[in-house]
């Protein structure tokens, strides 16, 4: 096999080294197609099946071997046979070369590709067992890169040989007419008068629209490839239904409304979903409490001699709640109920692409959005279900203070509640299965919130296994595995909160019913349009991910419902380029863009610039003096590649970075901005300015001292 493999491919470099080196690809040019052309018809008019059977040999040739000409030669095809025998050989030729191709490339590279990318390989595998064909004929439809790569890429899957010749044979006969056509038209153009003629102004105008047309065509055809078996209704009660009033949902029929759509908003809970009941809203709540505390706390570095403060938790809670109820006006049913928005109270169950059944109702509608949020993930450890146990949806009904609070998760939620609990009194321990806090950011980034942490009491289990849960002595107690040396761990606890994550909600409104394919995390999977596999049915907020963020949920909520209600005319791709993001312990954590970590872990060359917070003067007056702005450029650029900020206020800085890297405004107008004196945003010019002075011309510097040194003279 080996030999086998040698000696093939020996000669297909070869045939490939000859070619190059010959004038025959020197020969495949229009210039030579017009000043031979009459020899050419000639022989073609004298020796049809010689000349047909000669060019379907070179066309298949040229093809299997991946050389550069097929697209001229299907217009040579039109020019010297015509459109319909220029169509039958290019069509053949051309499946019998990419099948030839496609062979070479799968007994040359797919062993060797296997052995060193199997794991990815199996999933192509299994993606071209379902959906191999009509991936395929996409490709050769709509050809968005060469089809010579499309042959070689194929050879690395297990396609079926069969498959890919009548798919290829197929996919690729509209393309073929339209390229024959238009060397037809051109073999008859005599005079450049002739360019103007309608037949070859006709050639370009399909030449042009076909890939257009194709992606049409091939919508249409996959459109009604789904949705074989569901009955259409005539006509419809909704432009749009949206499922789950949390910020994707409320976002999403808002703007429905806004543009005059009849639209239903159906939620089973409260409305505001997760953000304003149980996520962004109540920990606010409670880490601005928490943060007065410690600021009793310090009270001394501000030149106070004692300060105190008590704790009541219930009343802190009870602030929590005050809190959510002066913004739920914002999400109120009546609110949107004015707005124009339909909103029913109860459990919707998608009955049919086009139909949502809901209080016993059945409303027929064009678009679906599904906005169904996320819960918190529960991991099944034994014995965890007997304990006294918190989630990040339940912690807000406890009215007494955990005295020993257990924490399972160091992401931002666990992180966040850690130190909040801590702050109010409640001794926290906090166990991890990651090797540090937030392991999402930089390693300097985390090793600064494992130190605030540690400073204020939190105990930290990190690398950390959770085994199992047991009443120990009458005590609720955690048993656990230290990953670094083996060593067997107990902690005692009275509550445990466990903040690990959160897990999209996929089932209970007729997801399966529908057959809505999942991703490997449990979420919903969109294209890039945020559609599912029903054109007409989108998935946006932590339903469908990838960003757990109220402000994502808010970002797709446009996307869909712009694409569900004018998709017909135009599409927007959902945009993550420039997503920002917050942790709100302290010192806060934002990021928006890379990180210095994900830039060494994807290649990318980049130039890092720091300023640390403890040269500030308004972080220094603050009593605020630490953390850092680092900045992310593109190397001998200003252009941003990302900024992380860790300390005070760390989430309002850095939006004049999520407004530059946006509009691609560069540090050297950071740092020509007027900043206020004293204030924190002036970090963001000064980091600027220290991207400037680690760029500075050095040779004009040189001249200069020498030029004001003459000048002293």
């Amino acid at each position: 096999m080996k030999i086998a493999r040698l000696l093939l491919g020996l000669l297909v470099i070869t045939l490939v080294i000859g070619f190059f080196a010959s004038d025959a690809a020197q020969l495949l040019t229009l210039d030579n197609l017009k000043t031979y052309q009459s020899a050419l018809q000639g022989g073609v008019n004298a020796h049809p099946w010689l000349a047909g059977g000669l060019f379907f040999a070179i066309y298949v040739l040229v093809t299997a071997l991946s050389l550069p000409g097929a697209a001229l030669m299907t217009l040579i095809a039109g020019a010297l046979f015509g459109l319909w025998w220029g169509t039958l050989l290019v069509s053949f030729a051309s499946t019998l070369g990419a099948t030839l191709a496609m062979l070479i490339s799968r007994f040359l590279l797919r062993d060797w590709v296997k052995a060193r990318l199997n794991q990815r390989l199996e999933a192509l595998d299994r993606g071209i067992a379902q959906e191999g064909a009509f991936y395929l004929f996409a490709l050769r439809l709509v050809p968005a890169f060469p089809f010579f790569l499309i042959n070689l890429a194929m050879g690395l899957t297990k396609l079926p040989v069969r498959t890919y010749w009548w798919v290829s044979q197929v996919g690729m006969l509209p393309g073929t007419v339209v390229y024959v056509n238009a060397g037809r038209e051109l073999g008859q153009l005599e005079s450049l008068a002739g360019i103007l003629s309608p037949g070859l102004i006709g050639a370009f105008v399909l030449l042009g629209l076909f890939p257009l047309l194709a992606r049409r065509s091939l919508a249409l055809l996959k459109a009604r490839r789904v949705y074989r078996g569901w009955p259409r209704p005539r006509r419809f009660e909704r432009n749009l239904v949206v499922i789950g009033a949390g910020s994707a949902g409320l976002v999403s029929a808002y703007i429905a409304a806004a543009v005059k759509a009849d639209v239903s908003l159906i939620e089973k809970h409260a409305m505001g979903g997760d953000c304003l009941n149980t996520g962004c809203v109540p920990s606010k709540a409670l880490i601005r409490s928490a943060r007065l505390i410690a600021e009793v706390n310090k009270a001394h570095q501000l030149g106070f001699s004692a300060a105190s403060a008590t704790v009541d938790f219930a009343a802190v809670m009870a602030r929590v709640q005050r809190v959510i109820g002066q913004i739920e006006p914002h999400d109120s049913t009546e609110r949107y109920t004015d707005l124009g928005v339909e909103v029913i109270k109860g459990s919707a169950r998608i009955s049919s692409p086009w139909t949502v059944e809901v209080n016993g109702r059945s409303i027929s509608t064009r678009n679906i959005i599904i906005a169904a949020g996320a819960k918190p993930l529960v991991p099944d450890l034994p014995g965890l279900d007997a304990m006294p146990m918190v989630t990040s949806d339940s912690v807000w009904e406890l009215r007494q203070q955990p005295r020993r609070l257990l924490v399972l998760g160091g992401g931002p939620i666990g992180c966040e509640l850690a130190q909040a609990f801590q702050r109010l009194g409640s001794q926290v321990t906090l166990v991890g299965r990651n090797p540090r806090l937030l392991p999402r950011e930089d390693p300097d980034v985390s090793a600064l919130v494992i130190s605030s942490l540690q400073q204020e009491g939190v105990t930290l289990h990190l690398h950390c296994q959770a085994e199992r849960f047991e009443h120990m002595n009458g005590q609720p107690t955690l048993l656990a595995r230290s990953l670094d040396d083996d060593q067997a761990l107990q902690i005692a606890f009275d509550c445990v909160l466990v903040a690990l994550g959160r897990t999209a909600n996929t089932a209970g409104y007729g997801a399966e019913t529908l057959k809505l394919a999942r991703r490997a995390d449990g979420t919903l999977e969109t294209n890039e349009y945020l559609a599912t596999r029903f054109p007409n049915i989108y998935a946006v907020g932590d339903v469908t991910g990838p960003y757990q963020f109220t402000h994502a949920a808010a970002h797709q909520a446009w996307y869909a419902a712009v694409n569900a209600l004018f998709g017909s005319f135009r599409r927007f791709k959902v945009d993550y380029r420039v997503l920002p993001h917050c942790t709100f312990t302290d010192p806060e954590v934002a990021r928006v863009g890379l990180s210095e970590t994900e830039a060494q872990a994807q290649g990318i060359a980049c130039e890092v610039t720091r300023y640390g917070l403890d040269d500030l003067d308004r972080a220094i007056a603050d009593e605020a003096a630490e953390g850092f702005v680092k900045v992310l450029t593109a190397p001998g650029k200003d252009r941003i590649l990302g900024v992380t900020i860790i300390g005070q206020h760390a989430g309002e800085l850095l939006a004049e970075f999520v407004l530059a890297m946006k509009h691609n405004i560069g540090l050297s107008k950071i740092l020509g901005t007027v900043h206020s004196y004293p204030t924190l945003a002036e970090a963001n010019k000064y980091v600027a300015g220290q991207w400037k002075r680690n760029h500075a011309p050095q040779r004009l510097l040189a001249c200069l001292t020498h030029y004001h040194a003459w000048r002293r003279r």
